[in-house]
This record gives structure tokens, sequence and C-alpha cells, in this order.
């Protein structure tokens, strides 16, 4: 059995921790200089791992085995949030490379084939999950031609050639080279740690779609105008707002969430009547089929304050859908008995609340993973953090998985 090196380990999370770094968290958003930066080191990590790493041109980094046979690979993402903590998508990808190492280090399991991925702009500054879709051949051109950073205006296709990746070939997944793609993550939730378990099992990943909602009226003087002549955005918005928390309330999942993520109100003066307002939704289950239902009712809702007036509203995808996800039964169960063998009777297997580029990868791959609790279930944070034994933990467990996967080729 591999044993893998805590103190190396925890040294490969921190020097990572320190590219972007923001207080406690980190700012490495996708194609950013600290972002390329740590995409280099990377590099450099994996080739004194004994892997053949580069870059491609969707800013995928990929480290080859150069063992011959059946492989299983490894991977996460290192790409943040705006303000993001330092362990989201980072664990998984250091967690590869470490378990690639005690792999190669220990006799039994020298022979072992073993690519470690970072896969580019999971979190979706242009796109979510942009990379791994790249690598699986289902990245969609039109959305691509089409993503932007709503934050700065940038395009995606500028992003790439300021980051110097213009020109380069994607690196395009061959399914005959891998027997399974696992990935490791802190949970992002709040269940581990308050069940007191020490791993999760991930057995389905949501699916998540995003709309922008625009809402039209007429932006008028807020002390002359009277209550029944307005036509008033915001005021739309808001019983707007309401009706889809009480219409997806009796709709939802236990499982199933929905989010108001962002408000602008235009031009957002306390003594203006707002002409123009907008919000994003975001919902989230692992049944395309609530999705759908969810969808269906806030269509519904727009048409029926369209037609109840005074302002005009309108409903549109901001991001392309991304669908649910099953993980594979196969790896579930070795990953289950890896769990158990480092956590007996203190882990569960339980769906992942968050999109993952496993979700990618599923359709392609056997796929699964493993969850580590998040301290107060924080993440999307720069207050994000996990306990460093259940880091280690959480590698432990990951090493084993692999081991007895490619044990078993």
């Amino acid at each position: 059995m591999p044993e893998i090196n805590p103190k190396r380990l925890m040294q490969d999370l921190q020097h990572l921790r320190n590219i972007g770094a923001f207080g406690s968290g980190v700012i490495r958003p996708a194609f950013s200089p600290a972002d390329m930066e740590a995409r280099l080191w990377l590099c450099n990590r994996m080739s004194e791992a004994g892997l053949e790493a580069s870059i491609d041109g969707m800013g995928n980094v990929l480290g080859r085995s150069r063992n011959p046979g059946k492989k299983i690979l490894l991977g996460s993402h290192t790409d943040t949030q705006p303000q993001g903590g330092w362990l989201d998508g980072a664990l998984g990808v250091i967690y590869g490379i470490e378990v690639a190492r005690a792999c190669a280090e220990t006799p039994e399991t020298a022979h072992y084939g073993i690519d470690v991925a970072s896969w580019s702009d999971e979190e979706g500054t242009y796109m979510g999950i942009l990379g791994s879709s790249s690598f699986c051949g289902t990245l969609n051109h039109d959305d691509f031609n089409k993503a932007v950073d709503h934050l700065t205006g940038v395009s995606l296709q500028q992003a790439i050639r300021a980051a110097g990746l213009a020109g380069i070939p994607p690196f395009r997944l061959d399914k005959s080279n891998y027997l399974a793609y696992l990935e490791a993550h802190i949970e992002q939730g709040p269940h581990l740690e308050a069940q007191e378990l020490l791993l999760g099992v991930v057995t389905a990943i949501v699916g998540l779609r995003t709309f922008k909602l625009s809402f039209t009226g007429e932006q008028n003087h807020a002390g002359t105008t009277p209550m029944a002549y307005r036509k008033d955005a915001a005021n739309a918005l808001i019983k707007l707002a309401h009706a889809l928390d009480l219409e997806f309330s009796s709709l939802a999942h236990p499982h199933t969430v929905w989010t108001i993520g962002h408000i602008r109100l235009d031009p957002g003066s306390h003594s203006v009547v707002p002409g123009r307002a907008e919000m994003l939704l975001q919902f989230r289950d692992t049944d395309e089929a609530l999705l759908d239902k969810l969808q269906d009712k806030a269509s519904s809702l727009v048409q029926r304050f369209c037609e109840q007036g005074p302002v005009a509203v309108q409903l549109e995808p901001v991001y392309p859908h991304q669908k649910s996800a099953l993980m594979s039964d196969k790896v579930q169960t070795c990953l289950a008995a890896a769990a158990q063998l480092h956590a007996p009777g203190r882990w569960t297997s339980m769906p992942s609340g968050a999109s993952h580029d496993a979700q990618a990868l599923a359709s392609h791959l056997p796929t699964g993973m493993l969850f580590i609790p998040s301290i107060r279930g924080i993440s999307h944070s720069i207050l994000e953090d996990s306990k460093e034994e259940d880091i280690i933990r959480g590698c432990r467990a990951l090493a084993s998985a692999t081991a007895a996967i490619l044990k078993e080729r």
C-alpha cells in the first residue's frame, strides 16, 4: 500500500496557497497572472514527480505517467472564485501529485500509471468546467466564442491570448488510456462536520441552471411620481423574487437549492424610481426532471408578470446548463472500502451540491469523488478551511482507492 508523505503534501498545499494569497484565502481566477503562475509551478512539481507535464491551449495542466498500461486520472482545478478559499480545487490537484509520488516510491506500486490534471476555469470566470469539457470533446464552441468575464468585460478568447496560450492545441481524452477518473475535494458544505463524519463518497453531482432576469420599467422622480403611476423595475424584481421562492419551495426536494446571487438597479439612486433592474437566479438538484419543472415555473412566472405589467420581464440563460451526473458504482465501492479503512464507521455516501469537473468526465470514464469535511461548511470564501488531520486522511484514502483500482486492472 503506498504511503503518502504528509509533510510534503502540506508544504505543496501551502505553497500553492501563497500564489494569489488574499488574507487567509486566494484570488486566482482563471487565466489571471496568479492562475498562470500556479499552472507553471504545477508543471514543475509534476515533472519533479516523474510525470511528463505540459499546459494546453485551454490552460489545462496535465502530468502524464511514463509507465505503460492503463492508468488512473486524478485531478481537480486550481482556479478560484474572485475571493476564494485555499483548498477549493487545489486539494484534489495536490492530492493527485502526492498519490503519484507515493505510488512511485513504493516498490509494489511503482509500475502503476497515474496521470494528474489541473483543469482550467472550473469556477466559471468565463464558462464553468471549461477545461475538463474541452478535454472530453464536449465544449460548445458557440458558447466558447461568446464567453466573457461578466466582472471585467474581457472575453475568453482575449484572456487565452493574454495568457500566452493562443495556438497551443488542446489535450484530448483517449478513453482507452484510463481505467477511471477520481477527484478529491473539500465538501464545501456542513453535512460531514455536523454528523461528525470524516469522509464522504459522492453518489451524484447536481445539475445547475443559471438565468438572468431583466426588468424594464420607466425611470422617474422618486418624490413626484405617484405610486399608481410608477413602472418601478425594482418593485417588480422584489415581487418576482418572492414569488419564485414560494413556488420553488412547493416543488423542491430535500437537496434542491436556489439562489439569487446578484441584483442590479439602474440608475441606483435613492431619489430615482429604477427604470431597469436585473438579477441572477440559479437552481440546483441531481434530478434533471425537477430542474425542468423549476425552469418551467420560472418561465411561467415571468410570463404572468409581463401580462400583468406595468414592467416587462425577460428570462435568459447566462451560462450553458450543467447536467447532473451519477458516479460509477464500481468506483464508489473502491472509495467506500478506502473510506472504511481510514475512517472506520465515520464515512457516508452523499450527493454533491456543488459542480465539479467530475461532472464532465462522468459521461466518458468511470468516475468517483471523495469529500473531506469543511470547517463550518464554509467555501467560496476566504474563511474556507479544513483540519490538517482531515486533509492528510483524505489523501491516504485516495491513495488506497487509486492503488486498489490499478491492482485490479
